[in-house]
């Protein structure tokens, strides 16, 4: 299975693998903005509102026809917030996310207990260093089931992940890429050019 890092394609690739030009950006109505949590996260309205259960949420998302993904974030993360008031506040980023992706937003520091997919239970802290999370924003994308995944550790429980914050065109087709399950034929870059 290829696995993808991060988003590395040119701006005329992304707009022909979205399908939209920025005119097209801008034909949807103003989205209500994200709202920063006690924990200095900021959050959209739809993202998972989970008990913090990672194989449960996973099953969860799949039953929906849903991916599930987790965000990484930090209080007074500058990337954070353009990533919240820029790419999620794009309707066409935000609608595509919302209606294809169960996102967890966690904190890199966070102290709340998270279930594992091998059963461990661990702080966001730890469980950030054991998925070699070192820096915010950044987002993984894990398989449809998690068959197998208590055998496997960190990372390579991952089918992608978006370390850093691409430009908003770039962002979108990650998501796509893990939707449309591209990291099982070509990693990222490879799997763009065939859809331009």
């Amino acid at each position: 299975m290829s696995k993808a890092t991060g988003p590395n394609i040119s701006r005329r690739q992304a707009m022909a693998l979205t399908g939209v030009g920025l005119l097209g950006f801008r034909s949807v109505p103003a989205l209500a903005g994200p709202k920063l949590g006690d924990d200095g996260l900021y959050q959209m309205d739809w993202y998972l509102q989970s008990f913090l259960d990672l194989p449960e949420d996973l099953a969860g998302a799949t039953a929906k026809g849903k991916r599930f993904a987790i965000m990484w974030g930090l209080r007074g993360c500058p990337a954070c917030k353009r990533m919240h008031e820029v790419h999620m506040m794009d309707p066409a980023i935000e609608s595509y996310i919302r209606d294809n992706f169960e996102i967890l937003h966690l904190n890199i520091l966070g102290s709340r207990l998270v279930t594992d997919f091998d059963g461990r239970k661990r702080a966001e802290k730890p469980l950030s260093v054991a998925y070699d999370v070192h820096g915010t924003p950044l987002i993984q994308f894990f398989p449809e089931k998690s068959e197998g995944l208590a055998a496997l550790t960190g990372q390579a429980r991952e089918v992608a992940r978006i370390p850093g914050l691409p430009g908003p065109i770039e962002f979108l087709a990650m998501f796509r890429y893990v939707r449309e399950n591209g990291y099982e034929t070509a990693p990222f870059p490879d799997w763009l050019k065939k859809q331009a």
